[in-house]
């Protein structure tokens, strides 16, 4: 591989691979490897590293032509698309020596949380004090992250990418999956992951069925500049409409950028997007109560539907899902990818201790072992945080107070923060050994 991004022959003589860095490690028969995980985002990227790390053959396997512009990302005005990254996350993108030049380029640390329901006077507060932690977490763009990941995937021997490589069949079952390409290529391994995406079509191919809610929410984003500080705390306001979030973000050292994630109604989105700039800084402002002083939109907003999934099963024989192929949750928390990772985290440890015992990556036994692990885990988040989407849409008189009461009453409960913050900060359940 070649850092300007041009083609490299692996060993075959296949023109797959493409990304910074070379590396030529001997490469499994054929196009046989032991784990093919289908999806190069974030999480597919962390899986592939915490497999590759342990000299496990993976083959990642995604569409995009190249790998990102490493040089670029992280670089002038901030990407509309970001994550509140646990510090559990945190740690284990710092076990994939990742993090390192992740806060070289640009992460933005939030210490303090504040949520209050724009209808009454209810609003409660969270420290990093209180969670006993440096940081409630960091605001990071998802580029930077993918980026990151991506430096170390090409440094791995054991780590083949396959760029360029659509996916249009999977074959096989509990003896080995095959994976058909477009291109007429054929890979084959005991185990497929599919880290494909929300509507993962490789879920699809496998026959797994999804619970699909529709949320009545659209997600807005954008990146804009506050002209007051914004002290390093993630704000949430809970609107008629929907909640909207305004995400610090540290560039160049000031305080004065934050990231807007505005989940609404259809109409309203298709409003407010359409509005120019100058008018929509001054729905922004106000939409929180001009906290933050005068509102400047520095990018387009965008907008996405915001649907919630679950998907029936995480496993079949020779096959997984993880990430959105699994799991699609409402935005308000800010643990989508966190739960993705966390899914990445405890497949790699259940995989390589089987390994260690001689067992096959794609044991029934071994996925069993990950979906109960995660499955449970992710179907709590989600029901948590479609609990709180209803109970802040709810627009009867008697279920404000309530909103209200009990905000300022969690205020003042310390213990049942503490249980809050861990639920915020991932700090839950039996965690992985790479993210303790």
């Amino acid at each position: 591989m070649s850092p300007t991004g041009q083609e490299h022959k692996d060993a075959r003589g296949s023109e797959d691979m493409k990304g910074e860095g070379e590396h030529s490690g001997a490469h499994a028969a054929g196009d046989d490897y032991q784990v093919i995980v289908v999806g190069g985002g974030m999480v597919g990227a962390a899986l592939a590293a915490l497999l590759g790390e342990a000299g496990v053959e993976v083959a990642l396997v995604d569409a995009r032509p190249a790998l990102l512009d490493s040089e670029a990302a992280g670089r002038g005005l901030p990407a509309r698309r970001v994550s509140a990254l646990t510090p559990v996350s945190q740690r284990l993108l710092e076990g994939l020596g990742a993090w390192p030049w992740m806060a070289a380029r640009r992460v933005s640390p939030y210490r303090h949380m504040q949520v209050w329901d724009a209808e009454g006077s209810g609003e409660v507060g969270f420290s990093a004090d209180q969670a006993g932690l440096p940081v409630l977490g960091h605001i990071v763009e998802n580029d930077v992250t993918l980026a990151a990941l991506e430096r170390r995937l090409v440094a791995l021997p054991s780590v083949h990418l396959c760029l360029r490589a659509r996916v249009e069949g999977l074959e096989g079952g509990a003896e080995g999956r095959r994976i058909l390409l477009a291109d007429g290529r054929q890979l084959s391994a005991p185990l497929v992951v599919a880290a494909d995406g929300a509507r993962s079509p490789l879920r699809d191919l496998a026959g797994i069925v999804v619970d699909q809610r529709e949320t009545g929410h659209v997600g807005l984003v954008t990146t804009v500049r506050v002209a007051l500080p914004h002290g390093q705390v993630a704000r949430q306001a809970f609107l008629p409409s929907g909640p909207l979030a305004f995400l610090p973000l540290a560039v160049e050292g000031g305080e004065h950028h934050c990231s807007i994630v505005w989940s609404t109604s259809p109409a309203e989105a298709e409003r407010l997007a359409g509005l120019e700039r100058e008018a929509l800084g001054e729905a922004l402002a106000a939409a929180i109560d001009h906290r933050l002083g005068e509102v400047t939109v520095l990018d387009e907003a965008v907008a996405f539907p915001l649907v919630q999934r679950h998907a029936e099963r995480y496993t079949l024989p020779g096959f997984a899902l993880v990430g959105d192929a699994a799991h699609g949750i409402h935005p308000l928390a800010g643990q989508g990818v966190n739960l993705g990772l966390m899914d990445a985290a405890v497949l790699a440890e259940e995989l390589l201790a089987a390994r260690r015992r001689g067992v096959m990556p794609g044991d029934e036994r071994v996925l069993a072992r990950y979906a109960r692990r995660r499955r449970g885990d992710n179907a709590g988040m989600l029901a948590l945080m479609d609990g709180f989407r209803l109970l802040f849409g709810a627009r009867h008189p008697a279920l404000s107070l309530a909103r209200n009461l009990g905000m300022s009453g969690v205020d003042r409960l310390v213990p049942l923060k503490r249980l809050l913050l861990q639920q915020a900060t991932g700090q839950r359940g039996r965690l992985p050994a790479s993210c303790r």
